[in-house]
């Protein structure tokens, strides 16, 4: 059976522009709600989709993070050449990493990252995960319980994941060099991730203009948790005070 991949999105309004990230596994699904939100709102914003996220997981183990750190400065890049000068960048769990990296190496005029990691809970539980959205696939593609087991007996996300993780850490000892400012977002029942993640990057950010909040109510996928409704105006209000030109 044919599943139908998710797709990009660029939602334009005004000047100001926003880079939404998806996580690990995800697409842009991830925070489509949340991008809809904010054009309303009357910001422009594009979400991409990395190399090998929404089709099955043996497509997924195809790439790796160097693949999908180029897809997000294609999308950034994406913006700049549709005329956004000032680019705000906001990404869930691997999305948030990434938002991190990009306050690094490219300017943005500010950086929120939700659910980011600095480090996960245990390796069993990100292997785990994968393992999960590889089953779900197959049980979408409609095949039999027999050849979802024969498939995932085959399969091997293990040298995926190390360079992951690999790439994370990169991220964490570079976190010092950002000075944008920065809306640090974490669920309080995070099952997916170290939650200390969020006080390493508060605390590590030069940031002068920074902010963490806890979500009390909400896990790991925070955009489409319990909270959302005060996630998306709480991103609206840091978004609003930053010193845009326009």
């Amino acid at each position: 059976m044919k599943i139908q991949s998710p797709k990009p999105f660029t939602f334009e309004a005004g000047p100001r522009a926003v880079l939404l990230l998806h996580g690990f596994t995800g697409n842009s699904a991830d925070v489509r709600m949340l991008g809809r939100y904010l054009h309303d709102k009357g910001y422009t914003c594009h979400a991409p989709i990395y190399r090998g996220h929404g089709g099955s997981a043996e497509e997924l183990i195809e790439y790796g993070p160097e693949d999908w750190w180029q897809d997000v400065q294609d999308a950034y890049q994406f913006l700049k050449n549709k005329g956004y000068e000032e680019i705000a960048v906001a990404g869930l769990s691997l999305g948030g990493v990434f938002s991190l990296k990009l306050g690094y190496t490219v300017p943005v005029k500010g950086i929120v990252p939700m659910c980011a990691p600095m480090d996960f809970k245990s390796g069993e539980i990100i292997h785990n995960g994968v393992l999960y959205y590889a089953r779900e696939f197959k049980q979408r593609e409609k095949k039999t319980e027999y050849e979802i087991e024969t498939e995932l007996a085959a399969f091997d996300p293990k040298p995926l994941l190390k360079e992951l993780n690999g790439m994370i850490h990169d991220v964490r000892d570079h976190v010092d060099l950002i000075y944008a400012p920065l809306f640090v977002v974490q669920a309080r029942h995070d099952g997916m991730i170290n939650t200390d993640s969020a006080n390493i990057i508060y605390s590590q950010a030069e940031s002068v203009d920074k902010k963490l909040k806890w979500y009390e109510e909400s896990g790991h996928t925070i955009t489409f948790g319990p909270e959302k409704d005060q996630l998306h105006e709480d991103v609206f209000a840091f978004l609003e005070g930053l010193d845009w030109k326009e």
